[in-house]
Order: structure tokens, then C-alpha cells, then sequence
């Protein structure tokens, strides 16, 4: 009876060991994504604080694309401003296709997001796979779609705007369309 009693006593320390380093691992492994994730967005927010000044973004080649994006059923994008001369196949952190900026009741716009956009012909003519960025993978975008443009992929980061979904998902409901005119 002391022989099982000892070797209960020892599986129970060797489970609660095993329990304690597989939290760690795991806490390390989340710690260690949420870094990345952290560095994406301040890539971002660092290379766009400029664009703050919406005129500083037009000065730089972005124009308003699609009006305000709003989701069926919840949350919005925003209105894209896109720069053309950026929607040549290349993917760079520090220059995104398209900012996002929430228009208020008094006209102003706040800048919330970016958008990466990669015409999905033109990038599967040499790559087998979506595109990445800073370990984001890309999502596809088929046509027919809203915007009526061919098959495209992309990645919104929400650097400026809080996302509860998320840093990289589509929808933000701390984003709104109510203040556009146009809506």
C-alpha cells in the first residue's frame, strides 16, 4: 500500500511539472506572438503618423476610393484612401496600399487603420501561396465582390484605432460611417 501511495504521490508531481512547464510554454509562445503582432502595428503607426494630416496623405498620392465601408451587419472599415503608384504587387510594411480614415460629424477625418492590397493575379503569377507580412497571412478577396475589382488579397492593421476583434480583422465596431455625408 505505501509502494502505490509513493508512486501516486510521484505521478502527481510529475503531472503537476509537466502542467506548470506546458503553462510556461504556452504563456512564452503567446508572449512571443503578441510581440510580433505589437511590432506590426507600431511598424505601421510609425511609418503613417504623417497621415494623420489627411492632406498629407492626398499630397502623398492617396485619394478616397468606394465611399465609407460599412459591415451588413456590424462595424465598418472606414474611407479607403488609396495610392495607385503603391498597387504594384510589392508588400512593405511602412507603405500600405490604402489608409483608412472614420469621417466625423464635423467633417474632419481620423486616420483608424491601413490596408495592404495585392491584386491576386498579378501575385500568383509568382508565389504559390497568399501573401504574408510580419507572419499576417493575407486574405483573398475573390470576384465578384462590393468593390466590383478583380481578385485581391489584403490585410487591415488597425493601428490607430483599437479593434476588440482584433489588430488584423476586417470589421471594427469602434469604427462608424455616421459621420459621412454621403452615408
Amino acid at each position: 500500500m505505501k509502494t502505490i501511495r509513493f508512486l501516486a504521490s510521484k505521478a502527481s508531481l510529475l503531472l503537476l511539472a509537466f502542467l506548470a512547464v506546458s503553462s510556461f510554454a504556452l504563456a512564452h509562445h503567446e508572449t512571443d506572438d503578441q510581440a510580433r503582432l505589437a511590432k506590426l502595428v507600431q511598424t505601421v503607426r510609425n511609418a503613417t503618423a504623417q497621415y494623420q494630416d489627411i492632406n498629407k496623405a492626398i499630397s502623398a498620392g492617396y485619394g478616397p476610393l468606394f465611399g465609407c465601408v460599412s459591415g451588413s451587419d456590424h462595424g465598418a472599415m472606414g474611407i479607403h484612401y488609396v495610392n495607385p503608384s503603391l498597387l504594384n504587387g510589392t508588400i512593405d510594411a511602412t507603405t500600405p496600399q490604402a489608409l483608412i480614415y472614420e469621417p466625423s460629424s464635423n467633417g474632419q477625418m481620423k486616420l483608424v487603420g491601413v490596408e495592404f492590397i495585392v491584386d491576386a493575379a498579378t501575385w500568383l503569377k509568382t508565389h504559390s501561396a497568399p501573401p504574408v507580412l510580419e507572419g499576417q497571412v493575407f486574405l483573398f478577396v475573390d470576384a465578384p465582390n462590393r468593390f466590383t475589382v478583380p481578385s485581391f488579397f489584403e490585410l487591415h492593421v488597425w493601428a490607430w484605432r483599437e479593434n476588440p476583434q482584433g489588430p488584423f480583422v476586417d470589421w471594427n465596431d469602434h469604427v462608424s460611417c455616421a459621420g459621412d455625408p454621403g452615408q
